[in-house]
């Protein structure tokens, strides 16, 4: 498909998605082709594609309506998007405090994605994570958060999926030591990586929760492995914390 024919595609996707949502109830097919003027031929062909993929529903009458993926899309969007507002001022006062990167990560199916960061050109080497770059969960200290957060099935299945492959000689390469590392994750409530996804890069994380304790983000400091300094663990934590009451998260109180 050429580029040209691919954004014509997309184009009709997004005028009959757009003529969907202007609609309070189901329309038909005839209508759908009225309002975007596309044949109906060429309509009928990218609503059965939009189905299989659930961004559409098609009734029994055979007319069609906005479908529920678009609602998990956008539920998972506005997650995304609040966390990363209340992240900011946080994470910038964080990395003021350490002069090291501070990264936002989310998991995606078996990998975080960088969804912000804060740093600063004037300070030095640092090391500094694209937003929107991704990495294996095993890899990460965000994504050991996740992963500790995971039922024992579901971490078997991951391991059985990625096969665990490493980056570097300290990466984890097998289930019974990702289980140990896990387990001491839960322990002290925090992660770490330890040049397992970079040679010379050490990283710490804690976790953000929503007002559920739903684990929705990891706040993470990453710096080269000689200058991270233990110290900025605890802050690392309060940061995180302070982002997660920001979110509605209440912690439990303790004796």
């Amino acid at each position: 498909m050429t580029s040209r024919t691919a954004i014509q595609v997309l184009d009709r996707m997004m005028s009959l998605l757009d003529a969907l949502a202007q609609s309070d109830e189901p329309e038909s097919l005839k209508k759908l082709s009225e309002l975007t003027e596309l044949h109906p031929s060429t309509a009928h062909r990218i609503l059965n594609d939009m189905v299989a993929c659930r961004l559409v529903e098609r009734a029994d009458s055979g007319t069609y309506r906005l479908g529920l993926k678009l609602l998990e899309l956008g539920n998972l969007v506005k997650a995304r998007l609040s966390v990363r507002d209340a992240a900011q001022l946080p994470m910038r006062a964080l990395h003021k405090l350490t002069g090291q990167t501070v990264n936002l990560s989310v998991r995606q199916g078996d990998e975080i994605v960088y969804i912000d960061r804060a740093y600063s050109e004037r300070s030095g080497m640092q090391v500094v994570r694209a937003i929107g770059g991704r990495a294996p969960l095993h890899l990460t200290s965000v994504g050991k958060l996740f992963l500790a957060d995971d039922e024992a099935a579901k971490l078997k299945a991951y391991v059985a999926k990625t096969g665990l492959q490493g980056h570097t000689q300290n990466s984890i390469h097998d289930l019974a030591q990702l289980e140990k590392e896990l387990e001491l994750v839960k322990s002290v409530g925090h992660a770490r990586d330890d040049e397992e996804l970079e040679v010379g890069v050490s990283c710490m994380a804690a976790a953000i929760l929503d007002d559920s304790g739903k684990l929705v983000a990891g706040l993470s400091l990453s710096a080269p492995t000689e200058r991270m300094q233990e110290e900025w663990l605890k802050s690392l934590k309060d940061t995180a914390l302070q982002i997660s009451k920001s979110l509605g998260y209440k912690p439990t109180a303790t004796k």
